[in-house]
């Protein structure tokens, strides 16, 4: 889309602490030097914005028409320091600002599907552009509401044009492998008794067996990547508030994936009565009866397990001495509402992972991430003897965020791990690795004592994911596994038998 083409025609008014009538020479001047100097400033020649047409009594009403280049309603925030100064002399001051119309022009090949926008009074098409008419406020325009109303609507024409694919770009492929083993692995491990599905959607109980081999995963990471690349441990929260979402970029699109979380109204037994007879008299739970006591969601369970951990290190000033900083954390579950998604143990609500963060000089996070490629190299091609490959795609933090593409710095990015899954025939993620640039430490404003760049990066470790990959090439018989691999785990325990 061509930013250029986007037009403002805005009708506002300064609210003023009387009538300003007798400063109207003071006034004319202010427009005439805005229409040649300020709201031309910062615009290529013959571009910015222009008062058509102004007037005055107890305001001061302004008609300004624009381009991209100075949009009206940041003219009309230019103008409140001159005029402020011009009614000085007069003893008049300025009391507000209101809107009284404002109206944005956006090209388009096509109309947008009906939406329902803040602000947004009325959305039109029409010959070739979509015209917004807004109802917003002068502290809204502070605040920089309107560009934000022009950003979603752009990013909305492009996803229509374009679509919201993500960038794929092959880096490395194993040798094709000859699998052991070509059914669903997850039906080889119910029929074997290995798992069974919890109570909850996307959810399952792990027996003995399969847990030994999480903890073999567990073993090998420990050993392969944590102890040679300095890792420490951390406990990152898996109650995850608001806040933490809107700095990390979740808040702009996680809602249909995350599991709210919402606390009771107030811990009186006695509030709760109601509830707690009902069941007792019918063994059902009322929940219409429970919806109506608990309160507004805080937040929701852990989605990406990292951004939490950011809470650690929000405002707060680093020495350049002790980076790079490597941390993990692997203490609880993770949790993502997959909708129709769900499937065996390959995609869950409920799943396990061990999540790398490092912190560090851009530099710093470049070379981190090169060992650690090298790291998960040696373990899926010498310990676990998998079919994958590597590629690089749309950062998981975008994908996340609703957003597609690439970011404009090309050294920020994600790689995805994908392994053969022969019962399908088709490639599963089952491992990434992210340079996520500045992203982080600019939304939690962490900050270099040096004043450099601070980044970061992540790479989560899924369990069930590994499990799925591993299961679907090599099968749940021990003597199909690698050796080396087999040697790690060892005996697998028959805890449970069933008659």
């Amino acid at each position: 889309m061509n930013e250029v083409e986007l037009k403002f025609h805005l009708i506002g008014r300064f609210k003023l602490s009387k009538n300003g009538a007798e400063a109207k020479d003071g006034i004319a001047g202010v427009i005439d030097d805005a229409n040649k100097n300020i709201l031309k400033k910062g615009a290529p020649k013959g571009r910015g914005a222009e008062i058509v047409s102004w007037g005055v009594d107890d305001t001061i009403m302004v008609e300004i028409r624009s381009d991209r280049y100075v949009r009206a309603h940041d003219a009309l925030l230019r103008l409140r320091k001159p005029l402020a100064g011009a009614l000085g002399k007069y003893r008049i001051g300025i009391r507000g600002i209101e809107v009284e119309k404002f109206t944005i022009t956006i090209p388009t090949e096509k109309p947008l599907k009906k939406l329902k926008i803040p602000f947004v009074r009325s959305m039109q098409y029409k010959s070739g552009n979509i015209l917004l008419e807004l109802d917003i406020t002068g502290p809204q325009i502070e605040g920089r509401v309107p560009d934000r109303i022009i950003a979603l609507i752009v990013d909305k024409i492009k996803s229509q044009k374009y679509g919201k694919k993500e960038h794929w770009e092959l880096l490395w492929a194993s040798k094709e492998k000859t699998p052991k083993f070509t059914g669903d692995p997850t039906q080889e491990l119910i029929k074997r008794g290995w798992i069974k599905h919890g109570s909850c959607r996307g959810q399952w109980i792990f027996g003995s067996q399969i847990t030994k081999v999480f903890r073999t995963f567990e073993q090998i990471v420990e050993e392969e990547i944590l102890k040679p690349l300095g890792y420490h441990e951390m406990i990152f929260p898996k109650v995850v508030a608001w806040d933490v979402w809107r700095r990390s970029g979740h808040a702009k699109a996680i809602y249909p994936e995350m599991y709210y979380v919402c606390p009771p109204k107030t811990r009186d037994e006695a509030y709760w009565e109601d509830v707690i007879d009902h069941y007792k008299v019918t063994l059902e739970v009322p929940l219409d009866m429970i919806k109506e006591k608990i309160d507004k969601p805080i937040g929701g369970l852990c989605y990406a397990q990292c951004p939490p951990a950011w809470g650690f290190l929000e405002g707060e000033t680093l020495p350049d001495d002790i980076l790079p900083i490597c941390v993990f954390d692997g203490s609880g579950t993770s949790h993502r509402y997959e909708s129709g998604g769900i499937r065996g143990i390959e995609r869950m609500d409920e799943f396990h992972r061990i999540e790398l963060l490092w912190i560090g000089t851009p530099e710093q996070i470049a070379e981190h991430s090169k060992k650690l490629q090298k790291r998960y190299k040696h373990i899926f091609e010498d310990v676990l003897d998998l079919q994958w490959r590597m590629a690089w795609v749309t950062p998981w933090f975008m994908a996340q965020e609703g957003l597609g593409g690439l970011p404009e710095k090309k050294e920020v990015g994600t790689i995805d791990y994908e392994a053969f899954m022969p019962y399908s025939k088709k490639w599963m993620e089952f491992q990434n690795l992210s340079n996520n640039g500045d992203k982080y430490p600019a939304g939690f404003n962490v900050k270099l004592q040096s004043g450099k760049e601070l980044w970061s990066g992540c790479s989560g470790i899924g369990l069930e994911r590994w499990a799925a990959a591993f299961f679907a090439q090599k099968g749940v018989d021990p003597n199909n596994w690698p050796n080396k691999f087999r040697k790690m785990v060892g005996d697998l325990p028959d805890v449970f038998k069933f008659l």
